[in-house]
């Protein structure tokens, strides 16, 4: 009996050891990696291969801000057992914060606390905060840095100026330009423009050789006095608002938006558009001479004029608003003829041919132009903030009866190639509300729309819409089930970390 024991008890040790060696055998990898990782990335901490970063105003009452990270492949803030209710790149502190300058290509990103003025380094490798760029104001309208972060410039109508941190010096320049407002630099960090607030001027940064000064009259301030290193300097040429500039693939051009009565120009003729400019003359090594030529090429006047730009090289896309009048509410338009007075979205595509022309002209949201990106399936995305207030917005309160029959919904996409007017995202109607709304529970409404971001392959965008995360596919435009990437707090910006180029943000 003794024995016979014993070998059942072996039996069942053996019973339960295959047993449990098969369990171990069946438990599924989720997050598996390939054996060599896209340009020989690192497998993060999240073990997530599609992340996007998401930042969050005031995500609880003792933080003002933090950057969480949601798996965009599975479209969920948690791991998929469950035991991690959610991804946070650790060590960030700053308060409030909203724009990001991404760089996924080299893994970092730079995130602006606008509550505290801190520009944050994300290392994307490590999901952790690598430190805050030193030398900038506590308050900037704009700032632009490039890959090489070898530069760091910011217009702050604060301290009515423009800032230059040369980190290859080591030193920090503080330009004066009062009302400086947006500052804008090519890939290379050889271009560096800024704008004026309320004016028609354009300036670029000139770094000086052997601090030897330009000559009078060419340069609008040099710092420091004695020995200087940094010029701000006017940029001749024809300009109407200026609010941005979209530099050309081959590094050649500057396309410079010029905003135009959406901005406050009134003059009689006005110039919304683009001006075209040469970038040999405004180079930052290039030294400005007396009865120095202008490097602008041609302006070409276009509807609405432009806040926000894009080219692929064949095509400039642009955004802007125009004035609805009895003469421009026509065609496309007219649908706003009831609305003279009020200011409406366009959508508007130049062919940059030999000579460059308006090609075609869509009605779009409403408000202030501030997001355009390109995504899967030859979409284009565009966005913008108080999209309520426009011509759409008159319409539906004075002339409309009925609750969702004019889409006031700050997103739209556009595909390339087509002749079809962008969709509004969501596309609304009186029967079809939004299927996620936030947390003002309106029925046919998110909000401004603050940051976007491609997904790339895997045919979605992700969304910062009215202070939540929506995202959608771009194969249909419609909405994805955003339950499981909501957020605590307002997130007003997103980023797609792994990212096979930088253009993807």
């Amino acid at each position: 009996m003794k024995n016979r024991s014993l070998l059942a008890r072996a039996a069942c040790g053996l019973l339960l050891a295959a047993a449990s060696l098969g369990l171990t055998a069946c438990k599924a990898n989720y997050y598996e990696f390939p054996q060599y990782n896209f340009a020989g990335r690192p497998i993060p901490p999240s073990n997530l291969a599609n992340r996007v970063m998401v930042a969050i105003d005031n995500p609880s009452a003792f933080s003002g801000g933090e950057l969480q990270i949601l798996d965009a492949n599975r479209d969920i803030r948690s791991n998929v057992e469950n035991t991690i209710p959610y991804f946070m790149v650790s060590g960030y502190s700053g308060r409030l914060p909203t724009s990001i300058a991404s760089f996924p290509e080299q893994m970092f990103g730079y995130v602006y606390g606008s509550g505290d003025g801190s520009y944050t380094r994300i290392d994307y490798s490590k999901e952790a905060a690598a430190g805050t760029a030193s030398g900038l104001p506590s308050t900037s309208d704009s700032i632009a840095v490039t890959s090489s972060t070898a530069n760091f410039y910011a217009a702050s109508g604060a301290i009515g100026g423009v800032i230059v941190v040369d980190n290859t010096l080591g030193r920090t320049f503080a330009l004066n330009l009062p009302g400086a407002q947006h500052v804008m630099v090519n890939p290379g960090n050889t271009v560096a423009l800024v704008t004026q607030r309320n004016t028609n001027n354009l300036y670029r940064i000139v770094r000086l050789v052997n601090n030897i000064l330009p000559p009078s009259g060419t340069y609008t301030d040099c710092e420091p006095l004695n020995l200087p290193v940094y010029c701000v300097v006017p940029v001749q040429g024809t300009y109407a608002r200026p609010t941005g500039a979209v530099f050309s693939l081959d590094g050649t051009s500057v396309y410079v938006l010029n905003c135009g009565a959406e901005c406050g120009d009134t003059a009689a003729v006005d110039h919304a558009g683009v001006t075209f400019l040469n970038t040999t003359k405004l180079n930052v090594n290039y030294l400005p001479v007396s009865g120095d030529t202008s490097p602008m090429i041609s302006t070409l006047a276009v509807p609405g004029g432009a806040t926000v730009g894009l080219t692929d090289g064949i095509n400039l896309y642009l955004a802007g608003q125009e004035l609805m009048t009895s003469t421009t509410a026509t065609g496309s338009f007219a649908q706003f003829a009831g609305a003279t007075g009020y200011f409406t979205g366009v959508f508007s595509i130049i062919s940059l041919g030999t000579t460059p022309s308006v090609t075609a002209a869509y009605p779009i949201p409403d408000g202030t132009h501030t997001t355009m990106l390109f995504a899967d399936d030859n979409t284009l995305w565009i966005g913008s903030t108080l999209c309520q207030g426009g011509a759409r917005g008159y319409l539906e309160a004075n002339v409309s009866t009925t609750p969702g029959a004019v889409n006031l919904n700050c997103l739209a996409a556009f595909t390339m190639g087509g002749t079809t007017a962008p969709t509004i995202v969501p596309a609304v109607s009186p029967g079809n509300p939004v299927l996620y709304p936030n947390q003002n529970t309106n029925p046919y409404y998110y909000g401004d729309l603050t940051g976007i971001c491609w997904v790339q392959n895997l045919h979605k965008v992700y969304a910062a819409y009215g202070g939540q995360v929506h995202a959608f596919y771009t194969s249909n435009l419609s909405e994805i089930d955003n339950q499981y990437i909501t957020v605590q707090g307002t997130a007003m910006n997103v980023v797609y970390m792994d990212a096979l180029t930088n253009a993807a943000n």
